[in-house]
């Protein structure tokens, strides 16, 4: 695990560079270390509950161009849901860490052919391509890598963004369960359609400075999982409410944030059904979340 864990914070170290080389210098950027916590995440085939906390690292940035956006989650699971060789009935210690990171890169077509393309309340077109990387210490041993492409039209708001998207996607994962549960070990899932809408909306709470931010994403099918069952589409969605307390205790603007978020996720992973046709447990996630960032 912590080999592929530094192989994921080197990828990270990559797309850092990527966003941050001349040919491509930031205009503005923004780069932040979270926090989140809730005693209600869940994993496929697991009829238990699970307490995660969670570290992240992200880094958003636009050039002339585009723009970056670089995330990397740490999660650490309770014992409910154990690492490799570990028990449910042991102490916290037990339990799993996964390592997730996301890099999209949107290129804005706008400004690359020099045209107007806004059309109603959208306010420019981009090509947004980027990819998915994971790795977890369970008896499972996942390896997601996820390739994805496609447009996405960025609405003109008054303040923040809100982006829609239609990617296409690829998977290709890892099963170390071995048969019967799992005859094949290395899948390469069929191509899907992810439809994803992200958001982020500051406004003012009286005095206090707020944000609306998150993402909701479908994902279509993706054919026969590593036991042959056909997957089910995919509904994940995670938000937060954020108040900028580091500008009202410190007088520090856009330093630290807290607030209160929410994760919905249906059909995890595109888990639904066992191969005799009896529902998987863990396969609804509804998780209220706190969550902290600090920018700098």
């Amino acid at each position: 695990m912590q080999k592929q864990t530094s192989r994921l914070l080197a990828a990270a170290c990559i797309g850092l560079g990527i966003s941050a080389s001349p040919a491509h210098a930031a205009n503005w950027s923004d780069t932040f270390v979270g926090y989140r916590y809730s005693p209600s995440y869940t994993e496929p085939t697991n009829p238990e509950t699970i307490t995660k906390n969670i570290l992240s690292l992200t880094h958003i940035s636009g050039y002339d161009y585009g723009q970056n956006f670089l995330n990397i989650d740490i999660l650490q699971s309770s014992s409910n849901d154990p690492s490799n060789g570990g028990s449910r009935n042991e102490s916290s210690t037990g339990g799993a860490t996964e390592a997730y990171l996301t890099y999209r890169h949107q290129l804005i077509l706008d400004k690359v052919f020099d045209r107007d393309l806004s059309f109603g309340p959208v306010k420019d077109v981009a090509l947004t391509a980027g990819f998915d990387l994971n790795t977890k210490n369970t008896a499972f041993a996942p390896r997601k890598r996820l390739l994805v492409l496609g447009p996405t039209l960025k609405f003109d708001v008054p303040k923040g963004f809100v982006d829609l998207s239609l990617l296409l996607g690829k998977e290709w994962n890892h099963c170390g369960l071995g048969a019967p549960a799992c005859p094949e070990a290395n899948v390469a899932f069929d191509p899907q359609w992810i439809v994803s809408l992200a958001w982020g909306l500051p406004f003012q709470a009286g005095s206090v400075p707020m944000k609306f931010q998150g993402f909701a994403n479908y994902n279509s099918k993706k054919g026969r999982d590593y036991a042959g069952v056909e997957t089910e589409p995919e509904i994940l969605v995670r938000a937060s409410l954020m108040a900028d307390v580091g500008q009202r205790m410190f007088d520090k603007k856009n330093t630290l944030w807290v607030g209160l978020g929410y994760e919905y996720w249906h059909n995890k992973f595109g888990n639904r059904y066992y191969g005799n046709g009896a529902k998987k447990d863990g396969i609804l996630t509804t998780a209220p979340t706190l969550q902290v960032e600090y920018h700098f």
